[in-house]
């Protein structure tokens, strides 16, 4: 029986680091243990397919999220517990974040990083309370967080916002910082 469900954002590409991969795959590996499921864009590439895999192989609830023009190119992973087409990335991450109870963000590009704003602002502008982590494998998040500081330090953000965001080092971190939010 799932628990929580927690939106994992992270690349369709592996990065150049293994160790990005073998975080992605102790992610999902342990959201299935601990009887989370994985909410994530139902890709089968990058992290994205080295998370669900991982989630699946432990015997995790899987529920994947892929916008119609996307199930090509990030080789939508129809094998999920569940599989849901959207025709917009709008709705994709819609669907996402309205069916988690927390967000964890490995490593990725621009899609990690928008998908990443978005959910930081709302929880700025009090749209949500959901934990947000981000998990900071061989110190991945640093320049985001040198970002964010920046934008406080500037007069654009109150101090505040640097609260919404858990740097966590790796996935056993993100793991048990979840089981403590969640709990």
């Amino acid at each position: 029986m799932v628990q929580h469900s927690v939106c994992v954002y992270c690349g369709s590409r592996p990065g150049d680091n293994p160790a990005f991969t073998k975080d992605a795959e102790a992610l999902g590996r342990g959201l299935a243990e601990a009887g989370m499921r994985l909410v994530y864009g139902a890709g089968d590439v990058g992290l994205m397919g080295s998370v669900a895999r991982a989630a699946q192989d432990a015997g995790g609830d899987t529920f994947g999220v892929i916008p119609a023009h996307l199930v090509a190119w990030e080789v939508g992973k129809v094998d999920l517990t569940r599989y849901i087409v959207t025709e917009t990335m709008h709705e994709r991450k819609k669907v996402m974040f309205m069916n988690c109870d927390a967000v964890a963000v490995l490593p990725g590009g621009a899609g990690s990083l928008d998908e990443l704003f978005e959910v930081l602002t709302w929880r700025q502008l009090s749209l949500h309370q959901k934990p947000i982590f981000l998990v900071n494998t061989d110190g991945y998040w640093d320049p985001f967080m040198a970002l964010l500081h920046h934008v406080v330090d500037r007069g654009f953000a109150e101090a505040s916002l640097l609260d919404y965001v858990t740097v966590v080092a790796d996935a056993d971190a993100a793991l048990a910082a979840l089981r403590r939010a969640l709990s």
